[in-house]
């Protein structure tokens, strides 16, 4: 049985770290580059950026991020934002990344996926899904670009068919619950990682840490990650291991 994860988030906007709400109205939050020494000092399991400007200019600021943070940081890390092409792939994990999170992309170029796990391995492809429960239909529903664009796409068969084109880990993010630190979505964890069998990363609504010991013991999900429940407040990865092992929930060990 896979031991439990808790993955730091660092959303990057213009060579600086932000955190918002749904998805909207973010703030600045501090240095990219201070942050991974202190999560290194706080033996976070992994650490992932995600550069939510995507833009030709803003991928040469996260390459440089990208490149002092191999330099500084003794975990793993996933980066993500803006990957349209198996060269961007190759582009993240040459400057020293570990894995490489698709989102928008995954749904429309289905091939990316194929490609880039035919190249660069299963294990270095996260596929994203970002979803919130519509009105109209009563039900949740996909949405792509930063939130922005709505699809009729069940978060659990899009799981799904990721993992049949390849994809090594699924990451969800539940942008209703996105920034409001009320808890994670309890009942999509549990239902889209009862029907994998690949990691199920679940983002999206910790706001204290026994909202993480609720995912963990609640779902299957192997990995929850956060953001705000570090960036406003004392919380840090080493407590939030320590309380969690507390609770009964396996961790891995890192020193």
């Amino acid at each position: 049985m896979l031991k439990k994860r808790i993955i730091p988030v660092l959303l990057l906007k213009n060579g600086r770290m932000v955190k918002g709400k749904n998805f909207k109205n973010f703030i600045d939050t501090g240095s990219p580059n201070s942050a991974v020494k202190i999560y290194t000092s706080q033996y976070a399991d992994e650490l992932m950026f995600i550069d939510i400007n995507a833009s030709i200019e803003s991928r040469n600021t996260l390459i440089e991020i990208i490149s002092n943070a191999s330099k500084n940081a003794f975990m793993p890390f996933t980066v993500g934002g803006g990957i349209k092409s198996d060269e961007d792939v190759r582009q993240i994990l040459a400057s020293g990344a570990d894995k490489v999170l698709i989102t928008t992309s995954a749904l429309y170029d289905k091939k990316l996926i194929q490609k880039s796990v035919k190249k660069f391995g299963s294990q270095a492809i996260i596929v994203g899904i970002d979803y919130k429960f519509d009105e109209e239909q009563s039900k949740n529903l996909v949405w792509t670009h930063c939130g922005n664009k709505k699809t009729n796409l069940s978060p659990l068969e899009l799981a799904k068919s990721y993992q049949d084109l390849g994809a090594g880990e699924i990451m969800i993010n539940n942008i209703d619950r996105d920034g409001l630190m009320k808890g994670y979505d309890l009942e999509i964890s549990n239902e889209i990682s009862a029907n994998l069998s690949i990691p199920l990363i679940t983002c999206g609504g910790a706001g204290n840490f026994q909202h993480i010991v609720d995912v963990f013991s609640k779902t299957e999900v192997s990995a929850a990650a956060c953001s705000s429940i570090f960036h406003f407040g004392d919380n840090c990865p080493m407590q939030a291991r320590t309380y969690l092992r507390n609770h009964g929930i396996e961790m891995r060990n890192i020193k």
